[in-house]
């Protein structure tokens, strides 16, 4: 105290000038009562908000005495640390799941899945960029409690939250969950569950086959193809979907997936080929060699690495290939990992925030893309947040947070040393959601879109970026080009 003291500055995604000697810092007068206001750059295109999760979020401020947004800004619910979020919006506000949560009482706290419910912006709720008001559902000691405490040992884990109306014409939220082992975590059963609303709790609803070739997983959506409501599930690619209603939501052979293999086939389990190149014998093809991609029921779809996996050992030809992520400037491909997708109304496109795996961070680095429709073409994408050896994994968009009719969007994602291989972890911080805003408009965020050729009513050839209904379903990718100037 009453003596100058060099402070170090490092933040991910941030830089703080440099001294003379190359250390990035800067030395303050240390009084009682002092401040100092220091300036970082940002170099991540996402601007990061605030911490939504575990304890101490505005320990500091609170200690000075200054005004906070929220009502617990210590300790919500005895939750220390919660991994990767669900939401869904239900009979008018907005709920929030997740995973594995730690308590003060021991670290493995509640492996059944944790949730609270806060209030819609303009409906009650915070602005989004001020903070979420999280209203636990607790037990009689106040501690967060188990929402989906499935039989059998090992956690439960659930995904994909889903309203549906019921025949009734009620509202009734879903999800699907696993439970899995304590030791491997390897799913040992799944199942449908439904939301009771008077325990505030899943129950169980219907049993979810294992050998199933169609295991819906991620965030969802609904969207409407040629008149029929579908639910999209995106993981991160929506490539499973179901007929939008509660009947053909609990029927596992319901469900299709987008996928170039052959009906009812798989890659992985017992059903999977054997041989030198044990995929080649799976795959959808034309007389003439083309590849059949296409809705397909108890068919597996392909994941990203599986993608990856048939390109490197020559079964498909990357041209062949769905997605085709890669950075718009070094063409260098990215492994996309989990996600969400989105309707975005300022873009007119369907957005995705994803994780790249094993990039210059194993699971540390989001990135943006867009397309026109929910299966693609995803092609050209840009990294918004990115992370020195620090995981920030499962990315979760808001769209119910939206402002300026889509231009500033929210997501939020699990940061965590887990698996980057830092085994510094940063005090509070890890093991918790991380909320950032990201302004579309931002020159950084224009990509190349596509142009497409086809062939219009009056036989004339035509280039268009997006053509209407009845020409799109002919219609070629020609070339890619900017819609908006840089």
């Amino acid at each position: 105290m009453n003596q100058r003291v060099f402070f170090y500055v490092r933040s991910h995604g941030y830089e703080f000038p440099k001294d003379g000697f190359g250390m990035q810092g800067t030395s303050l007068q240390v009084v009682p009562g002092g401040k100092a206001r220091l300036k970082i750059h940002r170099v991540n295109i996402a601007e990061r908000l605030y911490r939504i999760t575990g304890e101490g979020i505005y320990r500091d401020s609170v200690l000075l005495g200054r005004a906070v947004a929220i009502a617990r800004p210590v300790l919500n619910g005895q939750v220390l640390g919660q991994d990767s979020v669900l939401t869904a919006v239900y009979r008018g506000k907005l709920y929030w799941f997740w995973g594995d949560t730690q308590q003060p009482a021991h670290p493995l706290g509640n492996f059944h899945a944790s949730g609270a419910v806060s209030e819609l912006p303009g409906s009650g709720g915070l602005d989004p960029q001020q903070g979420v008001q999280l209203e636990y559902f607790v037990d009689q000691e106040g501690k967060s409690r188990p929402m989906a405490p499935m039989a059998g040992e090992g956690p439960t884990w659930i995904e994909a939250l889903t309203v549906l109306h019921d025949q009734s014409g009620k509202e009734r939220l879903y999800a699907i969950y696993a439970k899995v082992r304590p030791n491997s975590l390897d799913a040992y059963r799944r199942g449908i569950a439904v939301f009771d609303d008077a325990e505030e709790r899943f129950q169980h609803l219907a049993d979810w086959p294992m050998d199933s070739a169609v295991h819906p997983a991620g965030h969802t959506f609904k969207h409407t193809e040629e008149g029929v409501e579908y639910v999209y599930f995106a993981f991160p690619l929506p490539v499973v979907r179901v007929r939008a209603n509660t009947a053909d939501f609990c029927r596992p052979d319901a469900y299709q997936a987008y996928t170039c293999l052959q009906p009812a086939a798989t890659l992985s389990g017992k059903n999977a080929p054997t041989g030198s190149k044990p995929s080649a014998n799976r795959i959808d093809r034309s007389d003439d060699g083309r590849v059949r991609w296409g809705w397909k029921a108890s068919t597996a779809p392909v994941s990203p690495q599986q993608q990856a996996s048939l390109i490197n050992s020559g079964v498909l030809k990357p041209s062949e290939a769905l997605l085709h992520l890669q950075d718009p400037d070094s063409g260098k491909p990215l492994l996309a990992h989990r996600g969400s997708v989105y309707w975005n109304a300022y873009r007119q496109r369907w957005v995705m925030i994803v994780c790249e795996q094993f990039g210059t961070s194993v699971l540390g680095e989001i990135w943006y893309a867009e397309a026109d429709t929910p299966l693609g073409p995803w092609v050209y994408a840009r990294k918004i947040v990115t992370h020195e050896k620090q995981s920030f994994y499962n990315p979760k968009q808001h769209p119910e947070f939206d402002k300026l009719g889509g231009r500033i969007i929210f997501f939020e994602g699990t940061y965590t040393h887990t698996f980057s291989g830092n085994p510094e972890r940063t005090p509070r911080y890890d093991y918790n959601q991380m909320m950032y805003k990201l302004d579309l408009a931002d020159y950084r965020l224009v990509l190349p879109v596509p142009v497409y050729r086809f062939v219009a009513s009056d036989k004339t050839i035509r280039w268009a970026a997006v053509p209407q209904a009845a020409e799109a379903r002919q219609a070629e990718v020609a070339f890619f080009a900017l819609d908006r100037p840089r």
